[in-house]
Order: C-alpha cells, then structure tokens, then sequence
C-alpha cells in the first residue's frame, strides 16, 4: 500500500490576509513516518477537533466548497476558531496534486484546537491513494438498524451534544461498524430512538420511491452529505423530484431502492435491512455511480 502523503499547516486565522509569499509557504509537507502532533494535542488526547475527507478524481478534489462549508461549521460548533478556507484550499489543492492523476483517492482536512493550554489550532492533511477495487458500487452491502440513542429532535433539545459536527471523537462510529459486522453485516443505519431514519456511522443515506429521491433531513442531528447534494443535483438534471424530510424506519423496507452514500466510496447499494432483502435499482445504481464519476470540481 502506498504511503499517505501528508502536509502540516501553519493554521492561519480567518481573516488573515495572504502573506507576500503565497498561503503555499504555510503549508509544508513531510514524511509519512514523521511525527506531527504532541502529545499534548487536545486531538490526540480529547478528540477535541473537527474533520473532513473529500474524494479526489484524476487528481481533483470533489465537491471542494460544500467540503469547505462543512468543515467551518463544525468548527463554529465546537467553538474553534474559524478556519481560513483560502489557507485551506491551497493546501487541499497541493495534497491533490501530490496523489497520481491516474487513480481515485482521498484527502483528510484535520483541525485540531492544538495542544492544551496554547491556544493555537493545529491542522494537516493526509492524502491517500484509495486501495478499494470499490466492488461495493455493483456487489453491495447488508446493513443492520442501530438505535442511536436518541430522539430525532435532539439538535433543538441539547445542542451541546454537537449533533451534525464532524468532529474527530469517532470512537462511537467505529465501535457501530464492529457491532453490524458481529451482526453479519457490512454497515449499520442509525435510527433515532422514536424510530426515525438517520445515518450511517460514515455516510448519508438515500432511498428512492418511485420518481422521487429522499434523504433525511439534516435538522435531526445528522451530518448534511456532500455526495448526497451532487446526487441530488444530478437527480434533479434527470428529472427526478427530490425531498429531505423525516424519514420512518419502515421506509428502508418499504422504497425501490436504498443507498449510502460517502465521498471516496461514492454510492453503495444496499440488498439486505436486518437480514430481509430490498430491491436493488442496479441500473440507477450505476447511472448515480457513473456520474459521481464524472465530476469535476
């Protein structure tokens, strides 16, 4: 497996102006096996930092600004300081350019709010050729309903819990990909506990019913899906109605067809709910995957 490629910023504010030299002289790259966090970096030792990886086609990143809006809101969320998205997008573009043109990968934006006590954010990058033959896209996956937890109005109740930030504490996210495998399965949905659709510990999730594209909306403490929007809009370009709306557990069952979908895996089928076959759309299937393709942004 090839090493990542990995760059380390000198995190400027928001509203820096760019320096003489270019934002390219605060972005430095270093050897995969070179450290760069201390060990008093609150994202080492709380989790205290928020995170973003984005596709990367022929060396171009995908889906760059809705990326970008996502990444300062988590961070307005966790009341870190606004990131300088023009810092960033000097350094997502030369992490893109460092990964070969011909094979799809990935680039994880990291922003830490730094080592204890210094008040100073910390971020890198980490860019990854994809190892995937990304046979989830045609063979696709079993899933298994989890209960998150909670109910889906969480987001008005108690924002403190940080629904819809992307933040770098994850271990729930794993801990829920362990439990659907011990289950026979290859990913989970969450469901909130009054029994609504949510998401998947890594992805959005998409169903069609009939001519129309349905996704849950983001007001219940879920991440908003950049690949879900470019599904939308492609939908859209083909005809299709599209609806964020709550979603009832039962429509996973009940629909003609159900994806998740995620920015390096792109949209994956999913055949089984809880061990009861769904009907598959292969043809959508690939007509979604084969324009996620095509991007260029």
């Amino acid at each position: 497996m090839p090493e990542p490629i990995v760059f380390v910023l000198d995190v400027a504010p928001a509203d820096a102006a760019e320096p003489a030299s270019g934002w390219e002289s605060t972005v430095r790259r270093v050897p995969a096996d070179e450290p760069i966090v201390r060990g008093t970096d609150l994202a080492a030792t709380r989790g205290d930092g928020v995170f973003e990886t984005l596709g990367v086609l022929e060396g171009c990143p995908q889906a760059v600004d809705a990326h970008f809006w996502r990444l300062a809101n988590s961070a307005g969320l966790l009341e870190l300081p606004a990131p300088n998205l023009e810092q960033w997008r000097v350094a997502m573009r030369l992490a893109g350019a460092a990964l070969p043109i011909d094979r799809q990968g990935g680039i994880k934006l990291v922003l830490s709010r730094g080592v204890e006590g210094a008040n100073r954010p910390t971020g890198w990058l980490i860019a990854t050729v994809a190892e995937d033959d990304f046979a989830n896209r045609t063979d696709g996956w079993k899933v298994v309903t989890l209960d998150r937890g909670y109910r889906h109005d969480l987001s008005e109740h108690a924002p403190w819990l940080l629904p819809g930030a992307k933040t770098l504490s994850y271990a729930v996210n794993m801990a829920t990909l362990r439990e659907a495998a011990r289950r026979g399965a290859d990913n989970a949905i969450y469901v909130s506990s009054d029994g609504y659709v949510m998401e998947a510990p890594q992805s959005s999730v998409l169903l069609r019913r009939g001519d129309t594209l349905v996704t849950p909306k983001t007001d219940i403490g879920i991440l908003p899906g950049t690949t879900q929007l470019s599904a939308f809009a492609l939908a859209q370009e083909w005809g299709f109605a599209t609806e964020d709306r709550l979603v009832p557990s039962g429509e996973l069952l009940d629909s003609d067809g159900v994806w998740l979908l995620s920015s390096v895996k792109l949209a994956t089928p999913i055949t089984a709910v809880d061990g009861q076959p769904i009907a598959v759309d292969r043809e959508f299937s690939d007509r979604l995957n084969a324009g996620l393709l095509a991007r260029r942004e």
